[in-house]
């Protein structure tokens, strides 16, 4: 942890950014979850330590994480925002049913064909497969009771 609070730090001064006690908290819950929590979450987790920080503040706090570098939205359909702490390449699998979401490594994902019609009319920045689907948890659970 010690040395993702000094990339954190130094990432957040490149990009000239505060490093503010509340910012170093969100990082802190946002790294430490394994479950690419929401905005909501992780304010409920750092309301203990800062009773007077808002919802509004943890979310544009995340979004600014995402935007420069430190962090990944995970996109789905309309339920809220969910974070990832990692931003090496990987893709997501969510299911449909208990929201959980699983992050999965596939070489031919990452190097996925963007379509000529689409890639020479807009400019593309990124590449990301998201797969929905029951987890196994889930699919177990609906074979015990039918």
């Amino acid at each position: 942890m010690k040395e993702k609070l000094h990339d954190f730090k130094r990432h957040c001064h490149k990009h000239g950014l505060r490093v503010t006690p509340q910012r170093v908290a969100i990082y802190k819950k946002l790294v430490a979850s394994d479950k690419h929590p929401s905005a909501t979450e992780i304010h409920r987790q750092i309301k203990r330590e800062f009773p007077n920080v808002s919802l509004g503040t943890v979310n544009s706090t995340l979004i600014t994480f995402a935007k420069i570098g430190l962090a990944r939205i995970v996109e789905s359909s309309g339920d809220p925002k969910r974070f990832d702490p990692d931003t090496e390449m990987h893709h997501h699998f969510r299911c449909v049913k208990c929201n959980r979401i699983i992050d999965f490594h596939e070489k031919t994902y990452d190097n996925i064909r963007v379509p000529a019609e689409i890639a020479t009319k807009y400019l593309i920045l990124g590449k990301k497969v998201y797969l929905e689907g029951l987890c196994d948890k889930c699919q177990t659970k609906g074979k015990a009771n039918p």
